[in-house]
């Protein structure tokens, strides 16, 4: 997970991103410290990078002092792995403590999930949360689409629970 928009008004500048790093106990079939998939993904690993966020929890704020390093900073950027699980959980956490949330729907990605509640694919799971995080609680948007946001100095279309429930209204 990144800070918010390269210039943006109080937002964070190129090479102040915020990668994030889940920690499980050696033992942990996911994310175990140490293990191949606990380790940040090469392209974020090379990247110089003002603070490393390890968290033990799906969010990067429970527990982490994330907000506090994120001071002065108005927006957070999601990007990561897995998109209903730690990127859906620090895009909450980010807006309950009033950061303005841009969700990169091309950048967070899932795996399918089953379980005794029902399956899904990984891309039912993803889009779900798309639509839900879009509803009220992040800007949902491509990658190519932020990029040429921030570029433009142009804020990206706000959620609204209002025009989402339009359906339930109809």
């Amino acid at each position: 997970m990144a800070a918010a928009p390269a210039g943006a008004a109080g937002a964070a500048t190129a090479g102040d991103e915020r990668p994030a790093d889940h920690t499980a106990p050696v033992a942990s079939p996911l994310f175990a410290e140490g293990s191949h998939g606990w380790e940040l993904r090469e392209e974020v690993a090379v990247r110089p990078y003002a603070h490393l966020v390890d968290k033990t929890k799906a969010s990067a704020f429970h527990g982490t002092g994330l907000a506090g390093v994120l001071d002065g900073i108005d927006t957070v950027a999601i990007a990561g792995y897995m998109t209903q699980n730690c990127d859906e959980s620090t895009a909450r956490d980010a807006f309950h403590l009033g950061f303005a949330v841009e969700f990169l729907s091309d950048a967070t990605g899932t795996v399918p999930l089953a379980n005794a509640a029902g399956a899904l694919s990984a891309r039912q799971a993803h889009e779900h949360v798309l639509v839900v995080m879009q509803s009220n609680f992040a800007a949902v948007t491509s990658t190519d689409e932020w990029i040429d946001a921030v570029a433009a100095g142009a804020p990206l279309a706000r959620p609204s629970i209002w025009e989402s429930t339009a359906p339930a209204r109809a």
